[in-house]
């Protein structure tokens, strides 16, 4: 995986763009009227590798890298001259690693987006979420081997969508800054209701509405969203809580570590035939659609390897559609950040059998996918931001238990 190469014609240029002077980026023409390209920084020590993630990004016309760097330290050395949106960042590096080098890339350009990219180890996974919570926005496993990555399709795609997505967000966060924006507002953003339906207010649920269950659906920028909304649930929340993050196997394992180190809570990664257990939360495995079954002495957890569904497994839909059979109308279910529409046909069911969907906003989300798509559809009773949906469950769940 750490072969070096001498770097081919198209590589090399693309890491010398930045070396004779601040780079600038291009500007639209008023002729095309297209959109400059997505500026990326590639941080990886082998050179094989660094090329070959290049050239997949540049296949792309939408995308531009206009720098690469081989260890932590020459990319910090670099970023105060560029203008980037999103930073592949390496783990293992020589001189400086990745984790080492994230703050010092953020302090300098804190409206880039960084992706972590490893190999698949559980130390790796460790260091990709401690990562997240630093402030990475997302992560990629990377093949193996250079063999691996050439027929790697999947990644390839993976790589290009999380950069295309992230790069949005940044750009978004260059044109409106977030803390700007959030001091001028002087309400949460709430969604219109579905004309078939009556709305229901945050103020007036409790009294309306009484869940029996959590569920959540996260995927790009959902490790930092869920510490900030389960942190709410450590003593007294007598709800089970069913989370679908989308992450691969490993990553879940420890995900659930975090938060139970995190955020004072249960939290495991489910297993099949695990019973239901009030105030304990359920991660979903990577790899595995996570349902849940009514069995002799109550609910219990079912695992499955249906096929993906939104290119997902664990699927937050397929989990809702299971939530939904068992509980009807009393789920309460929250949609976080991430890329994807999946949890809308989930959430569709949800409201249908009368629960309750609450998804979190745009302006405190890392991706607008998931959420936006829910909040659009006229689905949600209230678009909040992260730090107000965890206090706002609370309430409700602990009314409802009075």
């Amino acid at each position: 995986m750490k072969a070096e190469n001498p770097p081919g014609p198209k590589r090399f240029r693309a890491e010398t763009r930045a070396t004779a002077g601040p780079a600038r980026p291009a500007r639209p023409t008023a002729a095309s009227g297209a959109a400059d390209p997505l500026r990326i920084m590639v941080v990886e020590d082998s050179a094989v590798i660094r090329g070959m993630l290049t050239r997949i990004l540049e296949e792309d016309s939408t995308m531009r890298v206009v720098n690469s760097a081989s260890n932590g330290q020459m990319a910090v050395n670099a970023i105060g001259r560029l203008d980037v949106d999103v930073i592949v960042l390496d783990i293992e590096m020589p001189t400086m690693d990745g984790l080492t080098a994230l703050p010092k890339l953020l302090a300098a350009s804190p409206r880039s987006k960084v992706i972590m990219a490893s190999t698949l180890t559980k130390r790796n996974a460790e260091i990709s979420l401690r990562a997240l919570e630093a402030g990475a926005s997302d992560y990629l496993t990377k093949p193996s081997s250079t063999n691996e990555l050439r027929a790697a399709d999947g990644f390839k795609r993976e790589l290009v969508a999380k950069v295309k997505a992230l790069g949005a967000a940044a750009r978004r966060t260059a044109v409106a800054p977030r803390r700007a924006f959030a001091a001028e507002r002087s309400q949460p953003a709430v969604a219109p209701p579905r004309s078939d339906k009556p709305s229901i207010s945050l103020r007036d649920m409790p009294a309306a509405f009484r869940p029996e269950i959590l569920a959540v659906g996260s995927s790009t920028g959902g490790p930092q969203a869920l510490f900030e909304l389960l942190r709410n649930f450590a003593s007294g929340f007598t709800m089970p809580i069913l989370v679908t993050q989308h992450m691969p196997a490993t990553f879940t394992t420890i995900l659930a570590e975090h938060i139970s180190r995190q955020c004072g809570l249960d939290a495991v990664e489910a297993r099949d035939g695990m019973p239901m257990v009030a105030g304990r939360c359920y991660i979903a495995p990577g790899d595995y659609h996570m349902t849940i079954k009514a069995s002799g002495k109550g609910n219990v957890i079912a695992l499955n390897q249906s096929p993906p569904e939104n290119f997902c497994r664990p699927s937050v839909d397929v989990m809702l559609r299971s939530v939904v059979a068992c509980h009807g109308r009393r789920v309460l279910t929250t949609i976080l950040t991430g890329m994807g529409q999946d949890g809308l046909r989930g959430c569709e069911g949800v409201v249908a059998a009368g629960g309750v969907v609450v998804a979190q906003d745009e302006e405190t989300s890392v991706v607008w996918g998931m959420p936006g798509a829910v909040s659009t559809a006229g689905l949600c009773s209230a678009v909040l931001p992260i730090g107000e949906i965890g206090p706002a469950v609370r309430r409700i769940a602990l009314r409802s238990a009075a």
